[in-house]
């Protein structure tokens, strides 16, 4: 199944590339991206100084995806990628949340990847609706899958609400 929605610790899993939901800075924070740092180790913090240093001094611009290596986690790439904050983005959140969701799949294809998973980016701290962000996720996956069909998307989640919610996305 090229979209598969799963309860899971998103650092424990194999897949090719996991998504982490970054703040700009790409140096760690809460949530998700706290728990991708801490999973993925030093390596990753030494990686994401580099990447500020050399291509984003002002922070990773909403929408955009970088990679970097995984470190301690069995993925093998990291994309990070900062969702849009529910409040700030006015009439364009939809579309860099969209934009969130194109751009790591684009990247992760690239890199050779043919499996990606994602959290529910935005969501949480960000306070972007979860209904509307499940119908944006999915709705990115599937425009991205019907150009690329030996892709495979995986929505991974800690909590059922969100699984929940994301599940209704799928069936619609």
């Amino acid at each position: 199944m090229p979209i598969e929605i799963v309860s899971a610790d998103i650092t424990r899993l194999e897949s090719c590339a996991v998504v982490n939901a970054a703040n700009s800075s790409l140096m760690g924070g809460g949530g998700v991206d706290g728990a991708i740092h801490a999973a993925a180790g030093e390596s990753l913090a030494e990686e994401c100084r580099r990447i500020r240093k050399e291509r984003y001094p002002d922070g990773l611009p909403t929408g955009e995806a970088v990679a970097t290596g995984a470190g301690d986690m069995k993925a093998k790439y990291i994309i990070h990628t900062v969702g849009p904050i529910w409040g700030r983005c006015a009439k364009q959140c939809d579309t860099l949340l969209e934009n969130s969701y194109l751009n790591s799949m684009k990247l992760a294809y690239e890199l050779g990847c043919r499996e990606i998973a994602f959290p529910a980016i935005s969501t949480g701290i960000y306070s972007f609706p979860a209904e509307r962000a499940a119908r944006i996720a999915y709705g990115s996956a599937l425009n991205f899958l019907a150009r690329h069909p030996d892709m495979r998307v995986i929505f991974v989640f800690h909590g059922e609400r969100n699984r929940e919610i994301f599940e209704k996305a799928n069936a619609l």
